[in-house]
Formats: structure tokens, C-alpha cells, sequence
């Protein structure tokens, strides 16, 4: 009986088995055979595209974590190819196109015709690499002589635009031509307007329905929280250009998209693959109806690092404002002693440039270049960087680190270490300062500004005596004293992250390459910083810096560290590297730096640092050449263990005093904790915070 039950329950069990697969085998002959066209045609009408996420745009800070340029959450409007009626493609941008009108919103327009007062179509000036491309056979194939009527008509007819005011019908062309050559797409979003208010995005989420393909994307908006703190260093970022993409994307394959941005200068260009992050993918699938049916991620965005830079913003403020006053009080006192001395007393003066360095790892703790501008009028004002172009002073131009001027006198320390390293002086070498020196006459006798009498090197240094440096040029040789000025970084590149100048060394290879020969009496007027020498401000804050390291030279660097986007985990750091060595004794470098400290308690510099409480070492400079005298100040500090070293140049300014306050106000910034205000006057900390402000100044600086 028992067995009997086994094997019936054994029948029952697979005739469940055979009745399921039997079902099974019916359902699916009635997909294949029966209802089969019908699946094939909805497989046939479903689309799955993949769509980009974008990755937030790392955000680049100070020394102290103080944004420089900061990400806030912002709401972008976007167009997707995959939602749009394109048979009503015309209408929806209209009514984009009106309502953001309405609200007093922006929205991308980059056509390069607008009309006019008479109410004409006209090209729009400046725009001329604009209108060439338009006109070119990649895109309307329409000759050089075309009109802006002749292009409108054309990109009417080819978008099918009618039935539009005039005014309207631009617009909507506007944004067709935005779309096209962006490559508008189902995996390429177009971005109809950047940033828009909240109340914006509500309006369109309410009328969603009556707008196929309109979405609205939260996004990361680029800000630079004080655009006037160091723009020439940050740079800027940008709509990616398609001879950009055909680089970056079509040769290189890093993943771009042709509605990308990108860092155009400085920082936001040199970090790009760093700051950029990798866009996240995400699969659609829209059916014949262009429905949604669902969506998947493929892979997430990871945003990009976080870029902390070198720059103390205090420090760079007091700095910017320093530089500003100093070049416009230079101009004004050219102004009122020209009037009765006649010119170059300064009133040429209008531009200037000057570095701050950490002596301990050659970090920038400060760069500042005058005239200057103002990083969110440049992104957001369209006239500005007209402006900007056509302003003589050439705000644009990055004079602490790519801007060369003559270097005058604060070039002889350098010669002073060549000189006594290779045996041509000692330190008591006495030469007679007659005024005039003869050694080339008749035919060439330059003059000292003094007449010094015997002097030695400590002295000549802190009298800036040109006699004294004319004859020990000539026995140390030009060949000796640029290979010393090298190893101190003079005529060579910084290391520095982004663009520098190389500089100007005068010698005969640098003569040659102007197409001139080298003259004996060169050598002498190279020995003073005159001839051919050419340095930005920022080489000589490195040679000054390698002096106070005792000869040797690190690289200069303005990144400090990169981390994750959180700013949680370091990526990497910057840790000091040994550029250079000077190669002379410490024996020499001390008779040096003891002749530059003389220079602030009884030579050129004394009547502005003889009695500051930090003991300075220094060297003033004045350069002749067209116009006004430039003057420059180099000087570190302390003397016994110096933390910074500094760089001022003023062009044309004329009078060493202006260069030297400007030095001044940084030494004040660094050791006494003075700042700018936001109404940009300079204060300094309460009485009771001052006493740690030395030591703060130094922390900062020394990350």
C-alpha cells in the first residue's frame, strides 16, 4: 500500500511538471507564431538611446580653502532630441523663447546677426570668426560677400521658419543654428539656457505637457565668488569649439561632447583633466509614441577634483590694492612734478606687476598684476572683453608672470655671487667710484648716479654704485655671470604650473637671436641690469627667494594640493623639488645677503624699512629705457631665517619709493596680519589679535 502511494504520488508530480512546460510551449508559439509580427513591430518602434549625466566640475580654493572658483547648484533648461515633436520643433522654441523673455531670463544666443535700428539684419561686430564659419561650406556654403540678409534668408529656408515676427523669427534661427552646431542629438542634449531662476524652472515643470522635449536639469553653476581676487591665475572656462572637439574628442578620444565646457587659460585650462570629472551614462527607452518606458544608469558621473591652491586671498588682496595705489599715486606724482621738470617723473606710469614667494618651498603666496579685470563681468558682460581688448595698459596680460621688464640695479646681487665665486672680487675688493668710468673711453664713458669714491661690495650694494659694478662685470664676463644668473633662475622658466615667461638674459646669444652683435661695452651695462635683460616679476621673486635659501633654487609651484571632489582624500600634493643649485659658497652668499640687508638699514631702501620691526634684506632697481624709469624692489625677510621672499616691479613708475610701499604693505600683510576691508581700505587686526598675526601669516603661507 505504501508503495503504491509512492508512485502515485510520483504520476502526480511529473504530470504537474509535463502541464506547466505544455503551458509554457503554448505561450511561447503564441509569441512567435501567433502575435509575433506584433512584437516585432513594437521592438522595431522602441528606441533606447543613451543619454549623458554630467559630472560637476571640480572647484579650485586658496591655501586656506576660500573659494576661487566654487560650484552652486543651479537649473539648467534643456532640449532632448529623444522627447521632441519635430514637426512642432519651431513652435516649442518660440514659446521658450517667450517665456524666458518674460521672466527676464538668459538663454544661449550666439548668432552672429542681429538687426538694427532700421530694422535690417546686420552682422554683428567682432564676431568676424563667427560669420566666417557661418558662411563657410561646412555650414551654409554662401560666399564672402554675403549679406546678413543673404545668410538669414538662407538659414530660414533651411529651418522651415515662417509665419514669425521679424524679430521672433531671428530668435528662433538663433537657436536652430545654437543646435545644429552643438550637433543637437539624441545623445547630445542641447542647453537652451545655462541658469535659471527657481521660479523659472516651476513655470516650465507646470507646462511640461504642452512643451515635448523641454526638460530641466539640475546642474552645477561655475562661480568665482571675488572675480577681481587673482583672474589671470584662475582663467577662464568656456563652450567647447568644434576645432577644440576635433582635438579632444575625435583625435584624443577623452570623452567630450560637442555642448561641453572647458578651461580656456590659466588654472581651469592646465587642471582640465583633473577638474572635469567623467560624465555618467544613462540608458532610455522611449517607444513609438516617445513616451518614457524606462530608464537605466549604465555608468554614474564621478565629479572631478578639487584643485587648493598656493594663493593667500588676504595676502593677495592687500597685494592687488597695494599695486593699484602705488601705480596710480606713481602717475599722479609724475603728473604734478612733470609740469614744472618736464617728463618722465612717472606720469607714464600704468601698469605694474609683483610676486610673493614662501622661501621654505617657493610656493606663490600672492601674484597680482595691474591693470587688472573682473572675471564675472569677462563671463557675463558681452561688450566687457571688448573693453578689455582695445584698453591700451592691456589688462589682459598676465604681467607677474608674463609681462619682462629691464631689472636695473636689483640685478648686481646677482652679479656680486657670480663675481665673487668665480675670484674676480672679494669681499673687500675696494674700487674707485669716480662718476664716470673710463675704461672704454673716449668713445663710451657711462656715469654712476653718485660719485662714491673707494667703496667696496657691502657698500656698493647699499649705494647701488654702477661704477663699482661696471668694473667687476668686466672681470667676471658675461659668459660667468649668466651661468650664475641661470642657477638663480634668471633667464629660464620658474617650473611654474601654468604659462611664464622665460625671461631675456643679455649675452651674445640673445644679441644674435635680435639680429645684433655684442659690443664689449654691453657687458658692463649688462652688469647693471640694463642691455638686453628682461625678467618677469615672478623670475625675480625666485632669484631673490634662491638667495635667501642659500643658493638653492626650488621649483616655483602655485599648486598646493588636488584632492577628491568631497576635499575628504588627497589626491596628490605638491612637495618642494630641487630646481638649481647657485653654486657659490656660503661664504659668498653670506657677503651678499649681508650687502642686500645693508641696502634697507643705510642705502636705497632705508627710508622705508631702517626701522621696521621685521629685519629686511633687499635690493632697489631702476631701469632706464622709453619713457619713465621702471623701478623695482626685491627684498626677503627675516633677515637671520627668512619665510618670503618679494618682487615688485612698477613700469615707468620712476620712483623707487612707490615700489618699495608696495614691498612694504606685503611685509605688513605676512607678519602683521593687515587686509582689506570690503570696502577695500587696508586694516590691521585689533590689538589684541595682532600678536598672533605673525604666526598665522606664516602658517598660511607655509601649507
Amino acid at each position: 500500500m505504501d508503495k503504491f502511494k509512492e508512485n502515485s504520488r510520483y504520476f502526480i508530480s511529473a504530470g504537474v511538471v509535463i502541464v506547466i512546460m505544455l503551458v509554457y510551449v503554448l505561450r511561447l508559439v503564441d509569441w512567435q507564431l501567433i502575435n509575433g509580427a506584433e512584437f516585432r513591430s513594437l521592438a522595431d518602434k522602441t528606441r533606447s538611446p543613451i543619454v549623458t549625466m554630467d559630472a560637476a566640475r571640480g572647484e579650485i580654493l586658496d591655501v586656506n580653502g576660500v573659494g576661487l572658483a566654487v560650484n552652486k547648484t543651479g537649473y539648467a533648461i534643456v532640449f532632448e532630441k529623444a522627447y521632441m515633436d519635430t514637426k512642432n520643433e519651431n513652435k516649442t522654441i518660440y514659446q521658450m523663447i517667450s517665456l524666458l523673455n518674460s521672466l527676464n531670463e538668459k538663454w544661449t544666443d550666439e548668432l552672429p546677426i542681429k538687426i538694427n535700428n532700421k530694422g535690417s539684419y546686420e552682422f554683428i561686430k567682432d564676431k568676424e570668426k563667427d560669420i566666417k564659419k557661418l558662411k563657410s561650406k561646412d555650414f551654409l556654403n554662401m560666399n564672402e560677400y554675403a549679406t546678413a540678409d543673404d545668410c538669414m534668408a538662407e538659414l530660414i529656408k533651411k529651418y522651415k521658419i515662417n509665419g514669425y515676427p521679424k524679430k521672433e523669427t531671428r530668435d528662433i534661427v538663433s537657436v536652430r543654428y545654437n543646435m545644429e552646431k552643438n550637433w543637437f542629438g539624441v545623445s547630445n542634449p542641447y542647453i537652451f539656457a545655462p541658469d535659471v531662476k527657481k521660479d523659472t524652472v516651476a513655470i516650465v515643470s507646470e507646462n511640461a505637457s504642452l512643451l515635448p522635449g523641454v526638460t530641466v536639469k539640475v546642474t552645477t553653476v561655475r562661480q568665482n565668488p571675488n572675480g577681481t581676487v587673482i583672474p589671470h591665475v584662475m582663467g577662464t572656462v568656456g563652450a567647447i569649439s568644434k576645432e577644440e572637439y576635433d582635438v579632444l574628442e575625435v583625435k584624443e578620444e577623452k570623452g567630450y561632447a560637442l555642448n561641453d565646457t572647458l578651461g580656456k587659460s590659466g588654472i581651469e585650462k592646465k587642471y582640465e583633466d583633473t577638474l572635469r570629472g567623467k560624465s555618467g551614462e544613462k540608458v532610455v527607452e522611449i517607444n513609438n509614441k516617445g513616451s518614457l518606458v524606462s530608464e537605466a544608469i549604465k555608468s554614474p558621473p564621478k565629479n572631478g577634483n578639487t584643485v587648493f591652491l598656493t594663493i593667500d586671498s588676504r595676502i593677495q588682496k592687500v597685494l592687488n590694492k597695494s599695486l593699484a595705489d602705488n601705480v596710480n599715486g606713481a602717475q599722479a606724482y609724475g603728473r604734478s612734478v612733470s609740469a614744472v621738470r618736464g617728463p618722465k617723473h612717472g606720469e607714464d606710469c600704468v601698469a605694474g606687476g609683483a610676486v610673493v614667494l614662501n622661501v621654505k618651498d617657493f610656493s606663490v603666496l600672492a601674484a597680482s598684476t595691474y591693470p587688472s579685470y573682473d572675471l564675472n563681468k569677462y563671463k557675463n558682460d558681452k561688450n566687457y572683453y571688448s573693453t578689455l581688448i582695445n584698453d591700451k595698459a592691456k589688462p589682459l596680460i598676465n604681467r607677474a608672470f608674463n609681462g619682462i621688464f629691464t631689472p636695473g640695479s636689483s640685478f648686481k646681487p646677482a652679479v656680486a655671487m657670480a663675481a665673487l665665486q668665480e675670484n674676480s672680487i672679494t669681499n673687500s675688493t675696494v674700487i674707485d667710484c669716480t662718476h664716470v668710468y673710463e675704461r672704454f673711453a673716449p668713445s663710451f664713458t657711462p656715469k654712476c648716479m653718485g660719485h662714491h669714491g673707494p667703496i667696496s661690495l657691502n657698500t656698493a650694494l647699499a649705494k647701488s654704485c654702477n661704477i663699482f659694478f661696471f668694473e667687476t662685470g668686466f672681470r667676471t664676463g658675461i659668459e660667468n655671470m649668466n651661468l650664475y644668473c641661470k642657477r638663480l633662475g634668471l633667464g629660464v622658466k620658474t617650473g611654474l604650473e601654468i604659462d611664464e615667461s622665460a625671461g631675456k638674459l643679455a649675452g651674445p646669444q640673445q644679441r644674435t637671436s635680435m639680429g645684433g652683435t655684442w659690443q664689449g661695452g654691453d657687458t658692463i651695462q649688462a652688469a647693471i641690469g640694463q642691455s638686453d635683460n628682461q625678467f618677469s616679476p615672478l623670475q625675480l621673486a625666485t632669484y631673490c627667494a634662491t638667495i635667501a635659501n642659500n643658493g638653492t633654487r626650488l621649483q616655483t609651484h602655485i599648486v598646493n594640493k588636488i584632492t577628491d571632489y568631497s576635499q575628504k582624500n588627497i589626491v596628490s600634493k605638491t612637495a618642494p623639488k630641487v630646481a638649481d643649485n647657485a653654486g657659490v659658497s656660503q661664504k659668498n652668499i653670506d657677503y651678499v645677503k649681508s650687502g642686500m640687508r645693508s641696502v634697507a638699514t643705510s642705502g636705497t631702501a632705508s627710508s622705508m624699512f631702517r626701522n621696521y620691526g621685521i629685519a629686511i634684506a633687499g635690493k632697489t632697481g631702476t631701469a632706464e629705457g622709453p619713457g619713465s624709469d621702471n623701478v623695482t624692489f626685491i627684498g626677503f625677510a627675516p633677515y637671520e631665517n627668512p619665510e618670503i621672499a618679494v618682487a615688485v616691479v612698477l613700469e615707468h613708475g620712476a620712483t623707487s619709493r612707490f615700489s618699495n610701499t608696495v614691498a612694504k604693505d606685503i611685509f605688513d600683510a605676512y607678519f602683521y596680519g593687515k587686509s582689506v576691508d570690503d570696502k577695500g581700505n587696508f586694516v590691521f587686526p585689533t590689538p589684541a589679535s595682532s600678536a598672533g598675526s605673525a604666526v598665522s601669516g606664516a602658517s598660511s603661507a607655509s601649507h
